[in-house]
């Protein structure tokens, strides 16, 4: 794809990708600092629920059920966050977010403390996760407005993928320290309480964000279709629900494992080492100058995944564990980033803030389903039995892939296509 920058200085500035040029990009420290600060909180919400609700009511599985809540939660109600993004901007939607996932943050922190029933601790999860801040997918769609068209957009991609990883190295260790050394409620309370004060900040960037469409007279023009009427966004949908049944498995079996020798402590490294992959991975596809079209590396990538995850089932030893799941991790981070880069060729830039929440959606929603089934697995089958989980859905979704891989192709920069019915106008993609 060509560039579209129009400067000589610009164009030689982005001729290759690498992340130094990326991180000197006019303007984006002013949103990438706020950024993560605003989506570091995320990282603490599920962990910071289940210690809460296991502390006051002394079950896992009413701490699980709730945090699962609150995860397809947020799932269901991400897209149409980032469709109102798309359309009324990005500070018109965050600001009463955050207000909002504050609230019900501390709502749900008070009820579990003074001993609310179940149902009631189900009924604060619902608002929490429905209005998380979806910080990550509005940087993405900032970074698509700062490199409209350059090569630069993959390295963007991957480097957005390190910062989520890094943000999950990190949140859960300080929520961990923070409910068992300071209260069980503090984790919560301080997720509440950097979501609040990150995402103002965040949303106070306002000369980095997407601009709003609006017609002669001002208003905002809102006759663009969902992101999900794009095949290809489809597509992608299926194969980031594959990805999060990875997580999920991964995180429920490797704890089930290490309880089952005896060395429960052994998880956190298990899964460092998972998490060390696909931040290695992520950094090294940033730093690679692309020549292989993204569909076929999505494709490569993916059926890569597809294969590693297939073997973790099989492993019969800590250390093998340890290689595979690094393995695994390795191959999770060039079919997300491919993913989201071609979120830029799929999707007119009006509805690329939407397009990008449905593939995180679709990543927890996979996570929120694979940790059901995986627990179910190794409570009714044998111990390990969970790994089949990562196998059966990246299977199921590389399927998917292989057999719809031609709504990949992105449409033809200029083509006029229909938005919406009736009488609308006909806009140009972007």
């Amino acid at each position: 794809m060509a560039s579209t920058v129009t400067t000589s200085k610009d164009s030689a500035a982005t001729s290759r990708p690498g992340y130094g040029r990326l991180l000197r990009t006019r303007g984006a420290w002013t949103f990438l600092l706020p950024g993560f600060a605003a989506r570091q909180p995320f990282a603490m919400l599920t962990l910071s629920i289940v210690l809460l609700v296991q502390h006051t009511t002394g079950s896992y599985g009413a701490a699980g059920a709730v945090a699962a809540v609150t995860g397809v939660s947020m799932a269901l109600f991400a897209p149409y966050t980032g469709r109102l993004a798309d359309r009324h901007g990005q500070r018109a939607v965050l600001v009463p977010g955050v207000l909002v996932h504050a609230a019900a943050g501390l709502a749900l922190t008070a009820l579990a403390l003074n001993g609310a029933p179940l149902w009631a601790l189900f009924a604060a999860a619902v608002p929490t996760g429905a209005s998380v801040p979806q910080v990550g997918p509005m940087v993405r769609a900032r970074w698509g407005v700062r490199l409209k068209g350059s090569p630069l957009m993959a390295t963007a991609a991957a480097f957005e993928s390190v910062t989520d990883e890094f943000t999950f190295v990190v949140g859960p260790l300080l929520a961990t320290a923070l409910c068992t050394t300071v209260d069980p409620s503090a984790g919560l309370v301080t997720e509440a309480a950097l979501t609040l004060v990150g995402g103002l900040l965040f949303a106070a960037q306002k000369g980095t964000q997407p601009p709003v469409a609006t017609t002669a007279d001002g208003h905002t023009r809102v006759r663009h279709a969902s992101a999900l009427r794009v095949p290809g966004v489809r597509v992608l949908i299926v194969t980031f629900l594959g990805i999060g049944s990875v997580f999920g498995g991964m995180q429920v079996s490797l704890a089930a494992y290490t309880e089952s020798i005896g060395e429960p402590g052994l998880n956190g490294v298990l899964y460092g080492v998972f998490a060390a992959g696909n931040m290695l991975a992520g950094l090294a596809c940033g730093a690679i100058a692309w020549k292989v079209a993204p569909q076929r590396r999505l494709i490569v990538a993916y059926a890569a995944l597809a294969l590693a995850a297939s073997a973790l089932w099989t492993a019969d030893s800590s250390l093998l564990l340890g290689a595979l799941g690094l393995l695994v991790g390795m191959c999770i981070a060039p079919a997300l980033i491919t993913g989201y880069t071609l979120v830029e060729s799929l999707v007119p830039a009006g509805a690329r803030t939407e397009a990008f929440t449905w593939l995180t959606g679709a990543v927890a929603l996979g996570q929120a389903a694979a940790v059901t089934v995986a627990g179910q697995f190794e409570d009714r089958l044998w111990d390990g039995a969970g790994f089949l989980v990562p196998m059966g859905g990246t299977l199921l979704a590389l399927a998917t892939l292989l057999a719809l891989r031609s709504r990949l192709a992105g449409a033809p920069r200029g083509r006029t296509v229909a938005r919406g019915m009736g009488h609308r106008e006909p806009v140009a993609v972007d």
